[in-house]
């Protein structure tokens, strides 16, 4: 379905934009929150006057966040945690334990459903954002330790996590490579008797 965009979308667009979404999304997320309309041509007709108040709105708002867009950026937050042998933690860091540490921080106040992460469950540095206004998207670090080491472990973590990652990889291609090389082979195979046979049918000159 096409949809007028009321407000900012993150990832999506910008107030007064007409985009095609899927209809789920539409009818569960956009309309029931007032984000978005049905792109009527009746609705069309105020497109012009939304997108002129959102950028009013949108310019006050990235003035004010602005210093606090600033003050996230960069930020490392550290959270100490049990973990198995593997680095899997006992439990997960969520948005909500993001956006405490936040407030602990930088004193804003910061909503759970604007940082943009998954919960993390594994030891090491996770990246994550905070979405303040759809232009201002300030990113941050989360470290991640075992409890009772020193952070630094956190980058050892992250080392060894992306040096097991990058050998499965190298692993699953060299594996990929021999099952094609074997279809070649036994391809070629099959069509050696096909060739020899029309070689025998082919009469003498």
């Amino acid at each position: 379905m096409r949809v007028l965009l009321l407000k900012d979308v993150y990832k999506l667009g910008r107030a007064g934009d007409v985009k095609k979404v899927a209809d789920g999304y539409g009818r569960n997320y956009l309309f029931p929150k007032g984000l978005a309309v049905l792109a009527t041509p009746g609705a069309l007709k105020q497109s012009d006057r939304i997108r002129t108040s959102a950028e009013a709105q949108r310019t006050r708002l990235n003035q004010e966040l602005g210093g606090v867009a600033e003050r996230i950026a960069g930020l490392n937050l550290v959270f100490p945690a049990k973990a198995g042998e593997t680095g899997k933690l006992y439990g997960s860091i969520t948005t909500a334990m993001l956006a405490e540490a936040i407030e602990r921080e930088t004193g804003f106040s910061a909503d759970r459903r604007q940082i943009d992460s998954q919960p993390i469950k594994t030891l090491g540095v996770h990246p994550a954002r905070l979405r303040l206004t759809i232009d201002l998207v300030p990113a941050f670090t989360v470290l991640v330790h075992r409890e009772g080491e020193p952070v630094e472990s956190a980058y050892k973590a992250q080392v060894a996590a992306e040096a097991e990652a990058e050998a499965f990889g190298e692993l699953r291609a060299a594996l990929e490579a021999e099952e094609k090389a074997a279809l070649a082979a036994e391809a070629e195979a099959e069509a050696a008797p096909a060739e020899a046979d029309a070689s025998e049918a082919r009469p003498p000159e």
